[in-house]
């Protein structure tokens, strides 16, 4: 199914939200900025920033990090070592998900406290894009009449009601049981 709502919508979103939780100025919210290291974000600005973007476009970002999905689904130990630094089977996934290219500090020896560091503009808006390319085919009304007026919202247009998107934890929780399968790894 074509994803409704462009990219560039969802960089406008993000930005806004990025604007009204940081104070950021537009001008300074590149694709490549870390929230945390170049945009001041703080923990709890997360959960406005997921909110906003929530609101923006009638989707569920992921409560949860990659890193703790890795921890609740193969294991105590799976993605964290005993000194809080991620494993390379964590790493590896890591890089295989969100590409070296979008993750540029990422290297061996990476401390889990080091991980919101990572978190760019074009990964937070990768992760929008990945929920809204999970548009089912047709409503439950059983209609294919997807429309996005606002250029966000996408709803039917048979019955008007809202499009029921896949949500950010399940996403990643689908996506590491697939690579669990193809690469063998977190195999008990």
């Amino acid at each position: 199914m074509p994803n409704l709502v462009s990219q560039e919508r969802v960089y406008e979103e993000i930005r806004k939200a990025l604007a009204e939780t940081l104070r950021a100025k537009p001008e300074n919210v590149k694709p490549e900025s870390s929230l945390v290291r170049d945009l001041s974000a703080e923990s709890l600005d997360f959960l406005d920033i997921d909110y906003r973007l929530e609101q923006a476009f009638g989707i569920k970002m992921a409560r949860h990090f990659f890193i703790e999905h890795i921890e609740e689904m193969f294991g105590e130990g799976a993605a964290i070592d005993p000194d809080g630094r991620l494993t390379e089977p964590a790493l590896a996934l890591l890089k295989n998900r969100y590409g070296e290219e979008n993750l540029p500090d990422l290297s061996g020896g990476l401390e889990m406290e080091q991980l919101p560091g990572l978190i760019t503009v074009r990964s937070l808006a990768d992760a929008v894009q990945n929920i809204l390319a999970t548009l089912p085919e047709k409503c439950a009304c059983g209609a294919s009449a997807w429309k996005a007026d606002d250029g966000a919202h996408v709803t039917c247009g048979a019955c008007g009601a809202a499009a029921a998107y896949t949500n950010g934890d399940d996403l990643i929780q689908q996506w590491l049981t697939r690579m669990q399968a193809e690469t063998g790894l977190f195999q008990k």
